[in-house]
């Protein structure tokens, strides 16, 4: 996400970008409901300054997730991308970013969200993200989700998704 963002600056692009597993770090028992209220206080504050277009990084494996997602945006056109490597690749990701007590977890959580994520396929497109550069990436994001490129256009709003456990 934070290329995508990049190329977006760079190009002079007006932006937002949210990463959804932040808006809940902590123990909570009612995190998914908390995640909706806080998008949609963040998304009300990014609008109320006139910003119309979004990225948001984070995995939707359901369609109630996706839907949670759509009621905290009004008015958007979401359009979810995909991240696809190899889960051995995911896995070192996961290792080499997860280096605390619940990296195992973490680990062993990669092969079942990309079960999950094959299952629900809630994608509007895919991109591979093994063995490229990060802006190559970021760049097809961006083009992919009708924001030829790195810049979106001035059409209505747009909310690329990427699923985080696939970076």
């Amino acid at each position: 996400m934070s290329e995508a963002s990049d190329l977006l600056c760079a190009a002079g692009v007006d932006h937002a970008a949210i990463d959804l597993d932040a808006l809940t770090i902590g123990h909570l028992l009612h995190a998914a409901s908390l995640t909706k209220r806080n998008l949609e206080a963040i998304w009300h504050n990014y609008a109320a300054f006139g910003i119309r277009r979004v990225l948001l990084a984070g995995a939707i494996e359901t369609a109630a997730r996706l839907e949670e997602v759509r009621a905290s945006i009004p008015d958007a056109r979401i359009v979810v991308c995909r991240l696809r490597a190899s889960i051995r690749t995911m896995e070192d990701r996961v290792r080499w970013r997860e280096p605390g007590m619940l990296q195992a977890e973490l680990i062993e959580r990669v092969s079942v969200l990309d079960a999950e994520l094959d299952a629900s396929a809630l994608h509007d497109f895919i991109v591979e993200n093994e063995e490229r550069q990060i802006t190559d990436v970021a760049r097809e994001v961006l083009t992919m989700a009708d924001w030829p490129g790195g810049a979106p256009s001035a059409a209505s709003p747009h909310v690329p998704l990427k699923n985080a456990a696939e970076t």
